[in-house]
């Protein structure tokens, strides 16, 4: 998914893995917030987060589990219930794509409220775009969007990496890429508009 870094929708309705994938890095998800971010999910995606049976559960699941558990406490990822229209374009969705309903309940939550769609699942969000929402984004972005905005420091960069592979996330290449993205979109930026790269980097 092509990306620009100097855009970013600051309210998002996150599905299961771009929760993880946000709590895993604290200094990333405390700069989201100090940027004006938000982001909320539906009751289907707390479940998987929070009660869905785990056959094997692992340290990292128990940690990111506390995490939400913490931030919902204070406010943060509020969880809200589909309605009978969301309800219903789930189901339509889901002829479409095999997707976990945890994914299809945010795309159709975020379309009903008309707010951003934030995945990291690269089937869940071309169906998102497919269906017409265009406002679909993803971790990588949100980083890129960060850095581009200086707000994060060289060294909470670095730490955003080492957070997210201490919690056995798995984009860690593709956040290095969207770093890398804006830092081409700030040197493009000086003294003229950016202009987003023609690369296009991947989420799982």
């Amino acid at each position: 998914m092509a990306i620009n870094p100097a855009q970013f929708h600051l309210v998002n309705v996150a599905d299961t893995c771009s929760v993880w994938n946000i709590l895993s890095s604290a200094t990333l998800h405390a700069a989201a917030k100090k940027a004006g971010c938000s982001f909320c999910i539906t009751d289907v995606v707390r479940y998987e987060l929070l009660v869905k049976p785990r056959s094997k559960p692992n340290p990292s699941d128990t940690e990111l589990q506390k995490r939400l558990g913490i931030e919902q406490a204070l406010g943060g990822f509020p969880s809200h219930s589909c309605s009978m229209e969301d309800l219903s374009v789930v189901s339509a969705l889901e002829q479409r794509k095999k997707l976990g309903k945890g994914e299809l309940s945010s795309i159709a939550f975020a379309m009903r409220i008309r707010q951003a769609v934030i995945t990291d699942d690269l089937k869940a969000a071309k169906l998102a775009r497919d269906s017409g929402h265009d406002l679909t984004q993803t971790t990588p972005h949100l980083l890129a969007w960060l850095d581009f905005n200086g707000a994060l420091t060289g060294a909470e960069k670095q730490d955003v990496l080492t957070q997210h592979i201490a919690l056995n996330g798995s984009l860690a290449e593709h956040l290095a890429r969207a770093m890398e993205m804006a830092g081409q979109c700030k040197a493009n930026a000086s003294g003229s508009v950016a202009t987003p790269p023609a690369a296009k980097p991947q989420v799982s």
